[in-house]
């Protein structure tokens, strides 16, 4: 059996930041693994970036919806989402005032149990079920994608019980072999005081749960998630994140401490530290439910009427989805008109959708993943964007042009909407990393809307709750700042982390199960 392998997931950490808290001499653990290991400083996120999709990805190796080949999506598409068969949005969490606007008690049954037992698709397998059929211990301190082979009764404790016997909430779940969600479910007793309701308080449980764990030698592989780095970034903003790296290296360094230091915690573990998404200053909002109800019917809530509503919106963070639930003519009108306005917001980047093999765009009329069969990605750049209003770049998978994960490419259009170069043989962009594959996987997601929005730098939506962290950080949009971060590799060939020109953090789910010789997670071309 290969050592233990620990996963450190600090939700929101951005390279930069990282090297200035090191600097500091506030991340001393850190650190140390930084002087240890090799670093890819330029890793890339899913999109939408934002938590559950983001998560679905390391966990599953996949993007939301299929790759370029063909493989299979994980199929979550945001914090909000609008559920086509069951006719209903799908809220994660965007903020309390969102959770209260679509009810507490159905928020808390998507979030904690219908995220990965109803939601995630079954077509892709998570890492946790993978080492499970290889005989592999698994563990997990409190992190959204978390389904595996083994079952566990929901545990009842702390703030949440209340709302939990409220909703007459007591499904089981299955997860790792130890699998610990604070007040939900934990596979043994430990003495750590749950504190999922309270934020910013996370990382301290995700501690006492994981020396626990290496006290007793629980496990092969341990996914230490950290959460509270996101929690403190979406209010002080990613500058003022200092503090809160402090406190994930403090949570590790208890690992480290009961390992007897990180010599022996070296020798015992191979590491990797990596981020979900990384965060970028919010300095405005834009309320799209407002903007494309002058005119149409957008579902609410609680819409007492929903079979009336022309369009579902789905904010999430700095990207959104618009889904036309119109029919027939109105439809297309719905369509046609849902792009004119988001073309002329300052607050927009860029605007996609699918198109058919005619090249009117691709409306989805029922569920399920849209017949890619000669569709094409449409990417149209907003008055926020550098490219200029109303520049347009179509593509689909294909051989014309290959990027630097060697997926081959058909584009048309101006390259500049995506920031596009070409250069030493590969199409990339730095000011969108990854842009083609992303997109691509994205808007062929079964619950993807109708048209994806990005927003422009310094821009993130209204959620339903009316809230945003203006004055604060956020993520989720396609270009460079929400979408790199770093990947640290500590124990692993140096070899490895040059064995790719660009690194998802989906290839991570793959690098765990190759390092038990596993059966190897796929990420997404």
């Amino acid at each position: 059996m290969a050592r233990k392998l620990c996963l450190i997931v600090v939700d929101s950490l951005r390279t930069d930041m990282l090297h200035r808290a090191v600097a500091a001499g506030s991340a001393p653990h850190f650190g140390a693994l930084l002087e240890r290991g090799e670093l890819i400083s330029d890793c890339v996120s899913s999109f939408p970036t934002v938590t559950p999709v983001c998560n679905a990805e390391i966990a599953t190796g996949a993007g939301p919806g299929p790759g370029a080949d063909g493989s299979p999506g994980h199929a979550i598409m945001g914090m909000n989402w609008y559920h086509r068969v069951e006719r209903r949005y799908v809220e994660y969490g965007n903020s309390l005032e969102a959770t209260r606007a679509f009810g507490l008690f159905r928020s808390l049954y998507d979030i904690v149990y219908n995220l990965n037992m109803a939601h995630l698709s079954t077509e892709v397998e998570t890492v946790f079920e993978h080492l499970g059929d290889a005989g592999v211990r698994s563990a997990c301190t409190p992190f959204l994608v978390y389904r595996g082979r083994t079952r566990h009764e929901l545990g009842l404790e702390g703030l949440l019980r209340k709302a939990a016997v409220a909703a007459k909430f007591h499904h089981a779940t299955w997860g790792p072999d130890e699998l610990f969600w604070g007040e939900l479910y934990a596979s043994r007793r430990v003495p750590c005081k749950p504190t999922l309701a309270r934020p910013g308080t996370r990382d301290a449980y995700s501690a006492c749960v994981g020396r626990e764990l290496l006290r007793d030698d629980a496990y092969d592989f341990l996914l230490f998630s950290l959460p509270d780095n996101d929690y403190h970034a979406h209010r002080q903003g990613p500058e003022g994140m200092g503090a809160s790296i402090a406190l994930a290296d403090d949570a590790f360094g208890e690992l480290v401490e009961e390992a007897g230091g990180l010599d022996a915690f070296c020798e015992a573990h191979a590491v990797i530290l990596m981020a979900d998404h990384a965060q970028t200053e919010v300095t405005g909002a834009l309320d799209m439910a407002a903007l494309l109800g002058a005119g149409w019917r957008v579902l609410g809530p609680d819409d007492l009427q929903p079979d009336a509503a022309d369009l579902a919106v789905s904010p999430t963070a700095r990207a959104g989805g618009v889904y036309v639930l119109a029919e027939d003519r109105r439809a297309v009108r719905a369509h046609e008109d849902v792009r004119r306005r988001l073309g002329g917001r300052d607050e927009v980047d860029l605007y996609a959708w699918l198109a058919g093999p005619g090249g009117d765009p691709l409306l989805r009329a029922g569920a399920g993943a849209p017949d890619l069969r000669g569709a094409q990605a449409v990417i149209r750049a907003a008055a926020g964007s550098a490219a200029g209003a109303g520049a347009e770049l179509r593509f689909a998978p294909g051989a014309g042009d290959t990027d630097p994960r060697g997926g081959g490419w058909d584009l048309e259009g101006d390259l500049a909407v995506l920031g596009i170069e070409r250069r030493d043989g590969r199409v990339a962009s730095d000011t969108h990393p990854d842009p083609l594959a992303r997109l691509w996987s994205a808007l062929a997601a079964p619950h993807a809307g109708d048209v994806l929005v990005s927003l422009a730098r310094g821009w993130e939506t209204v959620d339903w709750g009316g809230m945003s962290h203006v004055g604060g950080g956020s993520h989720g949009a396609l270009e460079a700042g929400d979408s790199l971060l770093p990947l640290l590799l500590v124990g692993f060939d140096p070899g490895v982390a040059h064995s790719r020109e660009q690194w998802r953090i989906g290839d991570v789910a793959g690098l765990v199960a190759r390092h038990f010789g596993a059966p190897v997670a796929s990420s997404s071309a």
